[in-house]
């Protein structure tokens, strides 16, 4: 993650932070009254009207002080937005390293290579089903950008207890691990 994001999400400029967490928060709940298209094309009109009276106030202003200062937008119809071949490449690169990745591990997960691992995987896919049922997809992405934005501020000011518990808790759960792998045959663990 980019140093620009780490400084978002830990509100080193309240500012910007507190603009991009409304707006990504507006949008989704935009999204959970309207559809994609609606809120596509609202959004795509709102700063078409924008533009537009930007452009003809900037117009009649040159009109009045018979200036003629030229498009007010020029500096950014001349930038270059385009791809090059080499970044679609690195990009094309890295999300067949990730999906070759994903597919191995699924393939290990399901064949059972390790008996733990896809207990671990049922337990959480069985979770899962119960969040399913609770909420949507839609709801769950608004709960994720609400934890982005607050949980690494929160960590940040409670360390010290919040790392004291997350301990005891690593504990027990090892141990609880620990003890179902002595119980299933053929379940031990190569120690890591």
């Amino acid at each position: 993650m980019g140093a620009a994001a780490i400084d978002l999400l830990y509100w080193r400029n309240v500012k910007q932070s507190g603009a991009v967490f409304g707006s990504v928060l507006l949008l989704l709940f935009s999204l959970t009254q309207f559809s994609v298209v609606s809120v596509g094309a609202y959004l795509a009109l709102a700063a078409l009207s924008a533009t537009i009276s930007f452009r003809i106030y900037k117009s009649v202003l040159q009109a009045v002080q018979k200036t003629d200062e030229g498009h007010p937008f020029k500096s950014y119809l001349e930038v270059e937005i385009s791809l090059s071949q080499d970044q679609i490449g690195k990009y094309a690169d890295k999300a067949l390293l990730y999906s070759n990745t994903c597919m191995k591990e699924l393939r290990r997960l399901f064949l059972v290579q390790d008996l733990i691992d896809s207990l671990k995987f049922a337990v959480l896919m069985w979770l899962l089903t119960y969040v399913g049922a609770l909420f949507n997809g839609l709801t769950l992405l608004i709960l994720a950008v609400v934890s982005m934005f607050s949980m690494p501020i929160v960590y940040e000011k409670n360390q010290a207890q919040i790392d004291q518990y997350v301990g005891l808790i690593r504990t027990q759960v090892n141990s609880v691990v620990g003890k179902i792998q002595a119980k299933i045959p053929g379940a031990k663990r190569k120690e890591e």
